[in-house]
């Protein structure tokens, strides 16, 4: 081992000390969403520096405690979350592009949902046991923290259900315009099925921009489309994807593969060929994982959310390379493979019958 006092062992030091604090990262960005900070600073676009003090005025009217704040706003700061100005000596904080992710826009959306959904109670309590996945794999922490499965448990908690469906619609928004930009393989479909569709959110940005999309199927468990909005040329329907899904000309869906185990995936994707007509494509959108690890903010990102699969809703369902969605392709039927790095975060993957 080299020696204690060296440079390079003081940084290891520093880093696992990093390491071991890091849950002050996601812990701090749950406590600025809860209390509004983000739309408190961005106050229509101005995002005008303001000291601690003057952001609690503004989102916490009855008082609060500003140094606590601070020392939030600080630490997040160095996540590039916040610019810090020093101003006649005042702290004052305004938005990094980071941070303006967590405001809400126009249509009431934003990644601030996500960040909540992450972080309730029930998921919180399944983290101390993630090294049961490792131990015994045939059920993930969710469920031994829990008792039953996450989408069991949302179906039953009407606050965490609806949170979940914010989340994905701040989440599916963003990426649907960089698709509906980059990708152009709706064109020429006629009849499109979203399997896992939730509110319907992704299908009516699809209509708007393919009108030769002339007939659109939300299909999702039966509790979820009960309570999905109307929406002009969709039409909601409920059902099992294990069992069988609605025939169209193209099937889409957005992180619906990542969730499951390979057996899993297989039955899925079996019933999006039979569903298909000959050269039908299913178009599936998930994180795709590099071959090679490094420290990118994408890779991270993609290494980080395979580990929150694992540990909340399948212990083996898992976030996969180009390579292994190939073979799960050629495996059920489908001839030919593409992939598109359009979002920073989702691939397209499209799979010709």
């Amino acid at each position: 081992m080299a020696e204690e006092t060296t440079e390079e062992r003081n940084n290891a030091r520093l880093a696992i000390i990093e390491l071991s604090n890091m849950i002050s990262v996601p812990m701090a960005l749950n406590a600025i969403v809860r209390l509004n900070v983000p739309d408190g600073i961005w106050q229509g676009g101005a995002n005008t520096p303001l000291t601690a003090a003057d952001i609690l005025a503004r989102v916490l009217p009855s008082g609060g405690d500003s140094e606590n704040l601070q020392r939030i706003l600080r630490m997040l700061t160095s996540y590039r979350v916040f610019t810090e100005h020093i101003i006649g000596g005042d702290r004052k904080y305004s938005l990094t592009e980071i941070g303006k992710t967590l405001v809400t826009d126009g249509e009431g959306l934003s990644y601030a949902p996500y960040v909540l959904q992450h972080h309730q109670d029930a998921l919180m309590k399944a983290w101390p046991i993630l090294h049961e996945a490792v131990i015994d794999p045939s059920s993930e922490p969710f469920v031994k923290a829990n008792g039953e499965p996450a989408y069991c448990y949302y179906g039953k908690n009407q606050e965490m259900n609806e949170l979940m469906q914010k989340a994905m619609s701040g989440v599916s928004v963003p990426f649907m315009k960089a698709i509906l930009e980059g990708y152009d393989g709706f064109g020429g479909v006629e009849c499109l099925v979203d399997v896992g569709g939730s509110a319907g959110d992704c299908l009516r940005m699809i209509l708007q921009k393919h009108p030769n999309v002339r007939a659109a199927i939300n299909f999702d468990l039966p509790e979820v489309v009960a309570k999905a909005p109307s929406i002009p040329g969709v039409r909601h329907v409920g059902g099992d994807m294990f069992k069988s899904i609605p025939s169209g000309d193209a099937i889409f869906m957005k992180w619906v593969l990542t969730t499951w185990t390979d057996e899993e995936c297989r039955m899925i994707m079996k019933n999006c060929y039979e569903a298909l007509p000959r050269g039908g494509k299913l178009i599936a959108c998930e994180p795709v994982l590099p071959n090679e690890s490094d420290d990118s903010h994408r890779t991270r990102a993609l290494l980080e959310g395979d580990i929150f699969v694992m540990t909340v809703y399948r212990a083996k369902g898992k976030h996969r390379t180009e390579e292994e969605f190939r073979q799960l392709g050629l495996s059920t039927g489908f001839l030919h493979f593409r992939a598109f790095y359009i979002d920073h975060f989702y691939t397209v993957l499209e799979f010709l019958k």
